[in-house]
């Protein structure tokens, strides 16, 4: 027995050592391959500088090379020069020139996520998932994604060229828009629509964003409400810590909200719900659409999970990925995907997407009394009576819009149901 004991233990003493070893030659095996690239990069670009036709800058060649390097790995991961680098730290100011687009390069192609609403491109009329093919007549395909958002930008009141090849439309649209100062509002419209069902427009996660939704809140249970819909269509994200806290209002403490998993450790995160007084029994719909990407899945896709709320629409843009910026000793960064994010029952959101629980897709109802002509008419002068300021007031016609009256009615069945 004794002698078995000794047999056993020394097999697995072989085994563990056996298991070291073959761990060192993979990974001696690894960095042999490793070395071996670096070798053959090293010689390409002694090659290109002793033998190319003209003098060409070592540091051009080596940020071009990163680029690629970086551009071959994800739409999302990117090389930043120290003058891109400077231009991304403006971009987290919130205000800057430019046309008011979200832009990702998608298949080789520069692809609108979303406009932002009220800017330049949304007055234009860009749509999510346009691609863009040129800008002032510069075809974009092998431009990177520094080189278009510099190309985009520029002094307020100049104009900028695009040419959008729109796949649902199967042609090529030319726009001329003129670039302005991009102020971005987390909250567009915050109101009671009927039956004190509450309707609250969500742009974008920014810092204050929760601080501004728990305030829309407070006033609308003031003014009654006992539904929410909340609409983050062409919503592109911002702030995973917003998205998180404004996921933890409607949802009991404790409650996993979303989690990140990566290659190391440390980028394998989970966000718990740590709101004290959450509502809970308030029925919620959320409207998204393609445009609706990165902090606009994550709020959806939580409390799609724990059915705190029906989503309503159609699939999302599929941006669940987490970027970090990484800082290099020149002034510039790599912008590295470092992690994806999942929904609290483990779906991938990535590539992906949200899919509504009720697909409804995008348009408008048109009421019209074709029996009445003359009320018509009447209608007609009288609405070009009224003052600007309130056309631009009441321009939110909410019965016109499909997807959102779809919410409504949710919302009104689930009363229903909740009484019976």
């Amino acid at each position: 027995m004794r002698k078995k004991i000794i047999f056993i233990t020394i097999l697995i003493v072989i085994f563990t050592v056996s298991g070291i070893a073959l761990s060192e030659v993979l990974n001696k095996k690894k960095k042999a391959e490793l070395y071996q690239q670096v070798g053959l990069f090293s010689d390409a670009l002694a090659i290109i500088q002793t033998d190319y036709y003209e003098e060409i800058d070592s540091k051009k060649l080596i940020y071009g090379a990163l680029k690629g390097m970086l551009s071959s790995l994800d739409m999302h991961s990117q090389f930043l020069e120290p003058e891109d680098y400077n231009e991304l730290k403006v971009d987290t100011e919130g205000k800057f020139g430019g046309l008011g687009i979200e832009i990702v390069m998608k298949d080789g192609l520069l692809t609108v996520v979303t406009p932002v609403e009220d800017t330049p491109a949304w007055k234009a009329g860009i749509k999510p998932g346009d691609k863009i093919v040129k800008i002032n007549d510069e075809i974009t395909r092998d431009m990177d994604m520094t080189g278009a958002i510099k190309r985009l930008r520029g002094k307020p009141g100049e104009f900028v060229n695009i040419s959008v090849l729109r796949e649902s439309e199967s042609k090529i649209l030319e726009f001329k828009i003129a670039r302005d100062i991009i102020v971005i509002k987390d909250i567009k419209d915050v109101r009671i629509l009927e039956d004190g069902i509450a309707y609250i427009r969500l742009v974008e996660f920014s810092e204050n964003t929760p601080e501004d939704i728990k305030k829309a809140l407070d006033k609308l249970t003031k003014e009654g409400m006992s539904a929410l819909v909340i609409d983050v269509r062409s919503n592109p994200g911002g702030l995973l810590d917003a998205a998180v806290k404004i996921c933890e209002q409607f949802i009991e403490k404790g409650k996993l909200i979303v989690y990140t998993k990566g290659r190391k450790s440390i980028q394998n995160l989970e966000f718990v719900s740590h709101a004290n007084a959450p509502i809970l029994d308030l029925p919620v719909a959320i409207l998204i659409n393609e445009g609706s990407a990165s902090g606009s899945e994550i709020l959806a896709a939580c409390l799609q999970d724990y059915k705190r709320a029906v989503v309503i629409g159609i699939k999302s843009f599929g941006k669940g990925s987490v970027q970090t910026i990484v800082p290099l000793s020149d002034g510039s960064a790599l912008r590295l995907t470092t992690s994806k994010y999942f929904t609290p029952s483990g779906k991938e959101i990535h590539g992906k997407g949200v899919m509504p629980d009720i697909v409804v897709e995008d348009g408008l109802i048109k009421q019209l009394k074709v029996s009445d002509i003359e009320e018509e008419k009447i209608k007609e002068e009288a609405f070009q009576k009224v003052e600007t300021k309130s056309k631009e007031k009441d321009a939110f016609d909410y019965k016109s819009d499909n997807q959102l009256m779809h919410a409504i009615d949710a919302i009104k069945a689930i009363r229903i149901y909740r009484s019976k």
